[in-house]
């Protein structure tokens, strides 16, 4: 059984990004997450992980659809 809370470092290699920009996102509020322990240690529930990722492929494909290749664009393939 999947743990319900990721370390950051476990996010980080989810996303394929360094800890220190998961860190980030969530200092920023971008990526929801909790402190817990004496410690302060973040922690990121799975099911928010999942929300944040869905979150990412609407905004690339709203992003996409108001920038649309140009033809010079798609001649560099």
């Amino acid at each position: 059984m999947e743990s319900r809370f990721m370390l950051l470092s476990d996010v980080a290699a989810e996303l394929n990004v360094s800890d220190s920009q998961v860190y980030h996102m969530v200092r920023k509020g971008e990526l929801p997450a909790i402190k817990i322990g004496g410690r302060g240690q973040w922690r990121v529930e799975r099911a928010k992980l999942e929300q944040y990722i869905e979150q990412k492929y609407a905004e690339t494909a709203s992003w996409v659809e108001q920038n649309p290749l140009s033809e010079r664009d798609t001649d560099a393939d």
